[in-house]
C-alpha cells in the first residue's frame, strides 16, 4: 500500500487540511481523500505516483475539504463519493460554509452517495464506510482493517473532537459516533484526521470515558 499525506491550504482562512492519497502498489489504483485546496500539489503527487484515481472521497461537505475537488476531478476523473446525509450540503454553499467564508461559493454534486457499512476497494485494499455524524450530519470515516488505519475526517482528532457549532452539527451525535463506532476499533488502529497529526485509538480512549452516553 502507498499512503501519502499532503498538508494543503484551503480557501477558508487558509485552514490547513490533511489530504490523503492511497494507492495499491501493484495496480496503482488510487483514492484521494479530502482534496481541500492547492490542487497543483495534489495533482503533482498523483503524477509522480502514476496513480489511477478511482475515487475522490469526502469525509464531509465543508469547504476546507473540497476546495480542490473540481480541478482534481477534471484532471484525474475519479468518482466523487460522500455519505448520503451530506449529499445535499455539498450542493449548498450555506451548508458547506463556502457561502459565507469564501470569495467564490462552491456547489458540487457528488457522483454517488455512500452509507454506513459500504465497502470500497482500491486494488487489493478494502475500506469500510463508517457513518460518524456530529461535525456534520453526513460525516463519515473510512476504516481499513488490514492496514489498521482509520481516516476520521473532522470527527476525531488527537486529543479532541470536531466542532459542533456549525450547520447540521451535534455534540451528542459526535460523542456517540466516537465512543460507539470508533473507540470500539482495535487499540492499535492509527487515526489519520482531517487536521493536525495522527494518533491511535488506544491513546484517545481515556478522553471519552466520562463523555460516553450512559445506558438507560
Amino acid at each position: 500500500m502507498i499512503l501519502k499525506e499532503l498538508k494543503v491550504k484551503s480557501a477558508i482562512d487558509n485552514i490547513v487540511t490533511n489530504c490523503y492519497i492511497i494507492a495499491d502498489e501493484e495496480t496503482k489504483e488510487a483514492m484521494v481523500i479530502d482534496p481541500g485546496g492547492e490542487a497543483e500539489k495534489i495533482l503533482e503527487l498523483l503524477d509522480i505516483l502514476g496513480a489511477k484515481v478511482k475515487y475522490i472521497y469526502l469525509t464531509h461537505c465543508h469547504g476546507d475539504h473540497i476546495g480542490a475537488l473540481n480541478e482534481v476531478k477534471s484532471k484525474k476523473n475519479g468518482m466523487i463519493l460522500i455519505q448520503k446525509d451530506d449529499y445535499e450540503g455539498l450542493k449548498k454553499p450555506e451548508i458547506n460554509l463556502t457561502g459565507t467564508l469564501c470569495e467564490i461559493p462552491i456547489a458540487i454534486e457528488a457522483d454517488s452517495r455512500v452509507n454506513d457499512g459500504d465497502i470500497l476497494h482500491i486494488g487489493s485494499l478494502e475500506f469500510k464506510v463508517i457513518h460518524t455524524p456530529g461535525h456534520t450530519k453526513g460525516g463519515s470515516s473510512l476504516y481499513c482493517e488490514k492496514e489498521k488505519m482509520l481516516f476520521s475526517g473532522d470527527t476525531l482528532f488527537k486529543g479532541m473532537w470536531g466542532r459542533t457549532d456549525l450547520p447540521t452539527s451535534s455534540f451528542e451525535d459526535i460523542i456517540s459516533s466516537i465512543s460507539n463506532k470508533l473507540l470500539i476499533l482495535p487499540d492499535d488502529t492509527i487515526v489519520y484526521p482531517g487536521h493536525g497529526i495522527s494518533t491511535k485509538i488506544v491513546d484517545e480512549e481515556p478522553i471519552y470515558y466520562n463523555l460516553m452516553p450512559g445506558e438507560d
